[in-house]
């Protein structure tokens, strides 16, 4: 396993801007100590809180700029909901979260043939007007993001050992 290490000021100061923030000071040191890109290799030296966290930045990264239709296009539908993410979301106590992934993963099977292939600009945003279905998912997502951002950074304060290793600076 790859160890995880975040400075306790880095934390402290993350904590202070606010859930984001606290988030994204985890996500970067995931990442840092991956060297900046998740690949199997990577996922593999990381336990599944760490992925999962991952998965949920990109999953909110996508879904927040273009909706699942982008999430799947740009090709994270593989990670998404291949990989064990809404299980996790669910045992992390998000179960409204784990439910729009299942049906989000049912829309991914159906259209990820077409959504998944080489597209122009054009052809890429009339997807969104011959896939409605998409819609409501990811209205119900931009609807909950910010009480679903709090729940997961509560779990992540609540498990922080299972994220990195804070590094608290010694006078000595």
């Amino acid at each position: 396993m790859i160890e995880v290490k975040i400075k306790d000021a880095t934390l402290q100061q993350a904590a202070r801007e606010g859930m984001d923030a606290f988030l994204q000071a985890f996500i970067d040191a995931i990442r840092n100590a991956i060297g900046g890109e998740l690949t199997a290799e990577t996922m593999g030296a990381l336990n599944s809180d760490q992925v999962t966290l991952l998965a949920w930045d990109t999953l909110h990264e996508e879904v927040m700029d273009g909706g699942f239709v982008q999430l799947i296009h740009n090709g994270y539908g593989m990670f998404i909901f291949k990989n064990p993410f809404a299980k996790a979301v669910k045992q992390w106590g998000m179960r409204d979260l784990s439910k729009l992934i299942y049906d989000a993963h049912t829309l991914w099977l159906k259209y990820r043939d077409v959504i998944e292939r080489e597209l122009t600009e054009d052809e890429f945003m009339a997807l969104f007007e011959q896939m409605p279905e998409f819609d409501d998912l990811d209205d119900q997502f931009v609807e909950n993001e910010e009480e679903w951002t709090a729940m997961i950074a509560h779990y992540v304060d609540e498990h922080i050992e299972r994220f990195a290793n804070v590094e608290v600076k010694s006078d000595k």
